[in-house]
């Protein structure tokens, strides 16, 4: 599987963006997708999966929204009121096997797309 994330950029705090990341394959319906994000002098972080469940990182609960569209190979990650906190590198991942308690740990995931900045200015 080949990912390609798109949609990053820089946008003021309380503003929003939505990130794409379209895959490769045709059994991209098999996969659990999701987002990480990588903050400078931080460590990958889990922001949110899906595949038929969604689950989400406490911290972007009630902010973000991801989504699927399996037709179109592609998951969104749609993040409102964003805040300064949320400035990062966010990667596309997807995994045919991970287990749902290994979600959080980027170690487990196959596939990684190559990583799209969002920068949100105070």
């Amino acid at each position: 599987v080949q990912l390609q994330a798109s949609g990053g950029g820089l946008v003021q705090a309380g503003g929003s963006l939505r990130l794409s990341c379209s895959a490769s394959g045709r059994t991209f319906s098999n996969y659990v997708m999701g987002w990480f994000r990588q903050a400078p002098g931080k460590e990958r972080e889990f922001v949110a999966s899906i595949r038929r469940n969604t689950r989400y990182a406490d911290s972007v609960k009630g902010r973000f929204t991801i989504s699927r569209d399996n037709a179109a190979n592609t998951v969104y990650l749609q993040m409102n009121s964003l805040k300064p906190e949320d400035t990062a590198v966010y990667y596309c991942v997807a995994d045919a096997a991970i287990i749902y308690s290994s979600y959080g740990d980027p170690r487990h995931w196959d596939y990684w797309g190559q990583g799209t900045l969002v920068t949100v200015s105070s």
